[in-house]
């Protein structure tokens, strides 16, 4: 429809508000993505312009100069506008593995899950969250803005993914607490002025080794939702998934079971039915969570991602 539009608009007014809302928006300008992403979306913006009868636009063709001055770099920022207006912005790899992790770029499950956490904020609000396998943070910031938890648990075990994460989390106003027992410092990165000298919630960042952590270090986590994204790729992940959520079962003592919620990408059909088996093997019930009709993000490629509760 946009581009029917574009077609007949009789001047360069729509391209003007459409550069005003991507490249040129303060957000983009401020934490700009790739320099290939930029590129490459102004040469198709420009190639649909001048298909039609408009005037040419000088604005589009200065700014894309400017962007092909611009070097490339192995770094760049993502910016989502969440449906509360708020927005979560990443500072993130260019490379889907980079450091020997797939950890430092979002992927669409982080996406789902959020949509769906947004959609449900009751699960989270007043309430201690643990996140397995962070990642850059996406979801827990989103989480964090959105759905009022208590306290806020973000955890990998990646030491370059701990770094980017702690840094992502100060980019969107929150400083990890520190002397937390969790906490892993991190150093500002130039946004210590964004960062909220008292908020709303405390968040944490700790170093969680799924095969190493103890029981009684999970008992002070305390924690009352647990949740993940894209953890389930590789059966030897599984496993070590699977003897982490046993743990979390044995060591709550007199607390209520958390609620645990586990958004999957079914890549290879056989590792999911191996994770749903092996929770089966070990005496966990899951069910699948309704998909949600929300899109509040877009995805490369419409993802085949489920979200499993899990009754631990």
């Amino acid at each position: 429809e946009l581009e029917q539009t574009l077609r007949a608009a009789p001047d360069a007014s729509l391209l003007r508000d459409i550069l005003s809302q991507t490249i040129l928006h303060p957000l983009c300008v401020k934490y700009p993505p790739s320099t290939t992403y930029r590129r490459c979306f102004l040469t198709e913006l420009i190639r649909k312009h001048e298909s039609t009868a408009a005037e040419p636009l000088d604005e589009l063709y200065d700014t894309l100069a400017d962007v092909l001055k611009e070097e490339e770099s192995t770094q760049c920022y993502k910016n989502y506008i969440l449906p509360t207006g708020d927005s979560v912005t990443l500072s993130e790899s260019t490379a889907i593995i980079s450091g020997g992790t797939t950890g430092l770029v979002t992927w669409d499950a982080a996406l789902h899950l959020t949509e769906w956490a947004v959609g449900n904020p009751e699960v989270f609000s007043d309430r201690t969250v643990l996140e397995l396998g962070s990642g850059i943070g996406f979801t827990g910031i989103a989480i964090c803005k959105t759905c009022q938890p208590k306290t806020y648990i973000f955890s990998d075990c990646h030491h370059c993914v701990l770094r980017q994460l702690g840094e992502n989390i100060q980019l969107n106003g929150f400083i990890p607490e520190s002397g937390a027992t969790w906490g892993v410092q991190t150093e500002p990165q130039g946004q210590e002025g964004e960062a909220k000298n008292c908020q709303n919630p405390k968040v944490i960042v700790a170093e969680l080794d799924w095969g190493s952590v103890t029981e009684k270090q999970l008992v002070g986590l305390q924690a009352d939702v647990v949740i993940a994204a894209d953890v389930v790729y590789d059966p030897e992940i599984i496993v070590a998934l699977i003897g982490m959520l046993q743990k979390l079962s044995s060591c709550r003592a007199a607390r209520e079971a958390p609620e645990v919620f586990i958004a999957c990408t079914i890549r290879n059909p056989d590792t999911y039915h191996q994770f749903q088996a092996q929770l089966d093997k070990v005496g966990i019930r899951w069910q699948i969570i309704p998909a949600h009709s929300n899109s509040n993000f877009l995805y490369d490629v419409q993802p085949n991602v489920t979200i499993l509760q899990l009754f631990i």
